[in-house]
């Protein structure tokens, strides 16, 4: 792939169930290093988008590439590590904040310290003690933090983002949104994020507004 090549190039993408659709053609193209913010009502297809990126969701027609190659032809296991996807509920597993954190690790077979995995929850201003807390009492906002740090445990190439600030006050917003663009200006992470923030959407770079599917509409990144 040369350095001209965009990292992910969606094409023609669409889905419908039981004959309604849910998300109309849309193609765009993300380079390492670029952020794009999808934006627009509900049902017009944002989170279906990213699902069908993230290999989730199958969908009707289009071509997705990732490094220039259809993301059928990769496996599966592999493509997630490198192209990761935060829901806007939060999917934690097992009890603690601890298993969470410590998964992607064990998934490579590997063994985090407690200090790598503290370090991480301090980066977005998490105690330590928290750790050991088990996940069902936690806040709608520490549960978005703490899964978007189990993303981030190894740094995929793509980050796909779901809202993923919605439940959270105004300082650990922009914690988050600090952390984010530091990723992505100093260790090239490519990121596509949902959001109805007004201050989100303001700062984006390019922006992708999808409107609830309509007979022969069609969507493309600027």
């Amino acid at each position: 792939m040369s350095a001209d090549s965009p990292l992910l190039a969606v094409q023609d993408v669409t889905l419908a169930v039981q004959g309604r659709t849910l998300l109309a053609p849309v193609s765009l193209q993300l380079c390492a290093g670029e952020t794009l913010l999808l934006t627009g009502p509900s049902g017009s297809g944002k989170s279906t988008l990213l699902k069908i990126i993230a290999s989730l969701l199958e969908p009707d027609s289009g071509q997705i590439l990732f490094q220039q190659r259809d993301i059928h032809t990769l496996k599966v296991e592999h493509y997630r590590q490198q192209v990761s996807y935060c829901f806007q509920t939060p999917q934690l597993f097992g009890d603690t904040v601890y298993d969470n954190l410590a998964l992607p690790w064990q998934l490579r077979q590997q063994q985090p310290s407690r200090e790598q995995l503290v370090a991480a929850l301090r980066s977005l201003h998490l105690s330590a003690d928290m750790l050991d807390k088990n996940v069902a009492g936690l806040s709608g906002g520490e549960k978005q933090r703490v899964a978007l740090l189990r993303n981030l445990q190894f740094l995929p190439q793509i980050l796909l983002l779901d809202e993923v600030t919605s439940a959270l006050d105004e300082p650990n917003k922009q914690r988050v949104n600090q952390l984010i663009a530091t990723l992505v200006a100093e260790k090239g992470l490519a990121v596509i994020r949902i959001s109805h923030d007004v201050q989100e959407i303001d700062a984006a770079e390019r922006i992708l507004r999808l409107t609830p599917p309509a007979a022969g509409e069609q969507y493309e990144s600027a």
